[in-house]
């Protein structure tokens, strides 16, 4: 017996390796094959809350995998649940499919939008981010199936993340509560891990209604909705200086009128209030109201607001992160072929600054203690998980993220085999949650730690549902 417990001491550790490689190998295998997927995801660039048939195609891959899915959660049409295995440990693998406006882009190097279609373009690469994670989930799903792990992976599709919010409504219906830890990547110009945070936002617009009249003949009778929009965002403008630095306040025009002698009936703003801390953003967000209420009372217009939610900082956790930076950085295997090359140094010609070298994608940066800059609605599944995300190069170096050059980069092998790489990370770091009980207990008391006592509540007003038309423009 004793000689029998020694043996299984050493064999163990090797056979777990090997499990581990399996399951890696299976997630890349499946990322190839769901490749077609991802490009048709990109060619249809589905709005926010409206990516039907993103979300079908990803849900059917699930099901033929024998995943349960359960669709329409936390009353989406389109998101879904696609899980596998039973009992603790529960992993979670989030994953995104939603495009941005404006945007629509061939897969070329140069400035050329796709004709027909919507306009929009996967400019975060949201395509590339849910079907790698879902490939990722199958190939851990496999591992659960043969008998090599046990638990539970579940693999979350979340619509609408460029500003709707969903995750927030989903963590709200309580779909994480039950996970010892959940996983996130995304699409970028470089490979990085650490613990690093994101802003907090508040994501409003406000519709201005006024009277229509004829510009020149009688612009007493009218009153314009588009001057309550522009006096708005002059004051908005002047708000900057008076806000907590790390402040960012933006603004779009979504619909501002539609002839030049017609005093506008309605006007439409998209605006976004951030800063690094969420408990600044909800004291921010009351004195951008009263800027919209201002330009409505100087107009004479009516004002409507709706408020589409608020995302919280991400609580970063540096027992995973690290983890899942040893995984990256162990298969990053990044390296550009001659056709690859030859896209990337004429896409390049177009950036305003010098990019970085070419090599980079070769590297994995640590950005612990740094902030991305933008916000994601994964920051509230980390109020509530210990949750770790990393980010992959599928973008020639030096792209900045939501431009048509990121479209583009989108639907090349360069996506591909970054694709590839974030799904092996994923597998690879979740094998290592559902293996290494210690693990999940670290990062459980790291959040703990983190959380000081404070309890999650989401930025949403009550009984507040899912904005699913917030990507319409409606007068």
């Amino acid at each position: 017996m004793r000689l029998l417990s020694l043996v299984a001491l050493v064999v163990s550790p090797a056979l777990a390796v090997a499990q581990k490689e399996a399951a890696i190998k299976s997630a890349g295998a499946h990322a190839d094959a769901n490749w077609p997927t991802a490009l048709k995801i990109w060619d249809w660039a589905e709005p926010g809350y409206q990516e039907k048939k993103s979300a079908d195609a990803l849900a059917d891959i699930a099901e033929k995998a024998g995943l349960k899915v359960t669709r329409g959660v936390a009353k989406i049409p389109t998101a879904f649940t696609a899980e596998f295995g039973t009992g603790k440990p529960v992993i979670g693998i989030m994953g995104e499919f939603d495009a941005l406006p404006e945007l629509a882009q061939d897969a070329v190097p140069f400035r050329q939008p796709k004709k027909g279609g919507n306009g929009y373009g996967h400019a975060c690469g949201h395509h590339l981010f849910g079907t790698a994670s879902l490939s990722a989930t199958i190939a851990i799903a496999e591992q659960i199936k043969a008998g090599k792990l046990k638990g539970t992976v579940r693999f979350y599709m979340c619509p609408a993340e460029e500003g709707g919010a969903a995750k927030v409504f989903m963590a709200r219906a309580g779909l994480f509560d039950d996970c010892d830890a959940a996983l996130h990547w995304h699409p970028g110009a470089n490979n990085a891990a650490g613990d690093a945070s994101c802003l907090a936002r508040v994501a409003v617009k406000f519709r201005f209604h006024g009277t229509a009249a004829h510009a020149a003949a009688s612009p007493e009778k009218g009153r314009s909705a588009l001057d309550a929009l522009v006096l708005t965002m002059h004051a908005v403008e002047l708000l900057r200086e008076h806000t907590p630095d790390g402040t960012r306040l933006h603004h779009t025009v979504t619909s501002g009128g539609g002839a030049a002698n017609v005093v506008p009936e309605f006007a439409e703003g998209f605006f976004y209030v951030r800063h690094p801390k969420a408990d600044v953003v909800q004291k921010l967000y009351p004195r951008v109201l009263k800027c919209a209420q201002a330009g409505a009372l100087a107009t004479e217009t009516r004002l409507e607001v709706q408020y589409l939610g608020g995302t919280m900082e991400i609580l970063p956790n540096d027992a995973l992160s690290e983890i899942a930076k040893k995984n990256l950085t162990a298969l990053n295997d990044l390296k550009y072929d001659a056709e690859e090359t030859k896209f990337a140094v004429r896409l390049r010609e177009t950036f305003p600054d010098k990019a970085p070298p070419l090599e980079q994608i070769g590297r994995v940066f640590d950005v612990s203690g740094q902030s991305s800059g933008g916000s994601t609605d994964v920051g509230d599944v980390s109020w509530i998980v210990p949750t770790v995300g990393v980010r992959v190069a599928c973008w020639v170096p030096g792209t900045p993220g939501h431009s048509w050059q990121a479209v583009a980069c989108g639907g090349t092998t360069i996506a591909k085999k970054g694709m590839n790489l974030a799904a092996r990370t994923l597998a690879a770091t979740a094998h290592d949650l559902f293996t290494d009980a210690d693990l999940r207990n670290d990062a459980k008391a790291e959040h703990t730690k983190r959380l000081a006592g404070r309890k999650y509540t989401a930025m949403l007003e009550k009984d507040q549902p899912p904005p699913l038309d917030y990507r319409d423009t409606k007068k």
